[in-house]
């Protein structure tokens, strides 16, 4: 899909900035890291030079950074890591990501690589193609989803529980896609640059941070069809985990009911005589 073009010769001027960034955040991912990274070298060489990866360790203890700059050192060109500690959870990972990516366009996803490649490159032409935002949907008519038959039990619960977490969301948050937190979202370069200084969230609420900054400033956001692939049933969200983000989704709508449009903040910007002209008008 992509061209592979030819690399420039090492200059002292800066290189050029690439179409796409791919962002993993990380968190003790243990031996996850090897069959990912041996994924993600393969993607690197199919598409050519218009991506980067960023691994993003949040607070790792496990050795993760220190794996990772061995197993990426032959393209530490195109791969960065950036680590720090201490650990503050998926949603600052994502944003400290977001912030250090170069790309025109910036894709996020899990490390364990639920979404194949197919659905990072399906995101990513939805990016390109215009949208400020997009977003994977696994409730999608044409989503599928692959499982071995044993966690035929565990899919149908974590399905209801996505139907019952959407309502909570579409009750408090000015939000109508139905599936926030699938784990593969992009942003564009010129969204990140307006959304991200307003973002607060630090977990796994960012999604729906995400999604109610695009709203209040008017900005697209598409849904994408994906294939989900489920291994294991260890991602299950507990009561505690669930009654957290309905704190943190209190704490977003309050937030952000305080906040002005866009529209309201880009009149405040007009100058007097640009008042008095468009009323002349």
């Amino acid at each position: 899909m992509w061209r592979r073009g030819i690399r420039p010769q090492p200059a002292a001027r800066p290189r050029e900035a690439p179409a796409f960034s791919l962002i993993f955040p990380t968190y003790n991912a243990g031996p996850v890291i090897d069959q990912t990274w041996r994924e993600v070298y393969r993607f690197l060489h199919q598409v050519g030079p218009g991506w980067e990866v960023l691994f993003v360790c949040d607070g790792c203890t496990d050795g993760s950074p220190e794996l990772l700059v061995e197993l990426t050192r032959e393209l530490c060109d195109r791969v960065r890591i950036v680590q720090y500690a201490p650990n503050r959870g998926k949603g600052y990972a994502v944003r400290r990501g977001l912030e250090a990516a170069r790309g025109h366009w910036r894709v996020f996803t899990d490390i364990d690589l639920a979404y194949n490649f197919e659905d990072v490159l399906r995101l990513a032409e939805r990016l390109r193609a215009g949208a400020d935002v997009a977003i994977a949907s696994r409730l999608h008519p044409e989503s599928r989803l692959l499982l071995p038959p044993r966690l035929q039990g565990y899919a149908y619960r974590r399905y209801l529980q996505s139907l019952v977490f959407a309502r909570i969301v579409r009750a408090l948050l000015p939000i109508r896609q139905p599936d926030t937190q699938a784990g593969l979202k992009g942003i564009s370069a010129r969204a990140a640059r307006l959304l991200l200084p307003h973002l607060e969230s630090e977990g796994f609420e960012f999604d729906c941070e995400l999604l109610t900054a695009c709203v209040r400033h008017s900005l697209t956001v598409a849904e994408v069809p994906v294939c989900v692939r489920y291994s294991d049933a260890a991602s299950t969200t507990s009561i505690w985990s669930m009654a957290r983000m309905i704190r943190e989704l209190w704490r977003i709508r309050h937030t952000w009911r305080s906040r002005p449009l866009f529209a309201d903040e880009q009149r405040k910007k007009i100058n007097p005589s640009d008042r008095k002209r468009r009323k002349a008008a």
